[in-house]
């Protein structure tokens, strides 16, 4: 009877670990038959694609006459909401400062950043980029171009604004060089109107346009350090946005896309003085 009694038990228990094991069994099945939504879904149903840019540096990301947001970037952003939702319009600009760009991305407040941002080491390491759209360097501009040389900016005031390639580069490399550090672009440039500064180093390809608009001022140190590229980024580990871009930007390469973005955008700023091969990538090939 003992032994009836035990094996009764002992089927019993296997019985019920069988049930639970069952149970488990179609849990599982079910959750792996609702495959995850992946990101570019989810884009597609919030219905508007979040993207970061400028609102203070003409012209690449500004807001213009008519209150609407223009330049470079902006037109870029258009087209990718295009693509991806079928209506330029379907696009939620978010304005950011330069020190701001990857934050924003890291707490979910944007999708893409298109807010000029050159690609360094020290970004990869917080972000993701996609393909390259556009070269660039670093360049120093001052009263009537004066100063042509680094050495000149000893004992002077050097205008930046922070967490830019410019305050990575004369931070690290100039100490002995006084660095006053600004917030917004507005800020900073109007700080060298007002003769609180010697001169100002920020992106040569900005330069070059502020100072078609501001002739007492010109960019005497046209190039410094490295050539440089912008890339739209992503929040780190988004490999299927940051793929989703790379292909749109090669797709692009067919039609001259960011020619025709700078003859819309640049041109009229630049005139004769820059060619669009200086500033334009296609394709994401240098």
């Amino acid at each position: 009877m003992k032994k009836t009694l035990s094996t009764l038990f002992i089927l019993g228990a296997l019985f019920f670990a069988g049930c639970n094991d069952e149970g488990k069994g179609s849990s599982n099945s079910a959750q792996g038959s609702a495959a995850p939504q992946s990101y570019i879904d989810g884009i597609k149903k919030r219905g508007v694609v979040r993207i970061a840019v400028f609102g203070d540096k003409p012209p690449f990301g500004y807001i213009d006459e008519t209150g609407k947001n223009a330049g470079y970037d902006v037109y870029f952003a258009k087209r990718i909401a295009k693509e991806l939702l079928g209506d330029e319009s379907k696009v939620q600009f978010v304005l950011v400062e330069a020190a701001n760009r990857a934050e924003f991305l890291a707490s979910d407040k944007v999708d893409i950043t298109l807010a000029n941002f050159t690609v360094t080491p020290e970004r990869k390491e917080v972000v993701d980029f996609a393909l390259p759209y556009m070269k660039v360097a670093l360049g120093v501009a001052s009263k009537d171009g004066d100063i042509t040389d680094v050495s000149q900016l000893k004992d002077k005031t050097l205008l930046i604004n922070k967490g830019t390639t410019a305050d990575l580069y004369f931070t690290k490399n100039h100490p002995e060089i006084k660095l006053l550090k600004f917030d917004q672009n507005t800020e900073t440039f109007g700080a060298m109107l007002d003769g609180r500064g010697d001169a100002i180093a920020h992106d040569n390809t900005l330069l070059f346009a502020w100072t078609k608009s501001n002739p007492g001022f010109k960019v005497g140190i046209r190039s410094l350090g490295d050539q440089d590229v912008i890339a739209p980024a992503v929040k780190k580990g988004n490999d299927e946005l940051r793929k989703w871009l790379d292909d749109l930007i090669v797709k692009l390469a067919d039609e001259k896309f960011f020619h025709a973005d700078y003859d819309a955008t640049l041109a009229p700023v630049y005139g004769d003085d820059i060619k669009a091969d200086d500033v334009v990538i296609e394709g994401g090939k240098l």
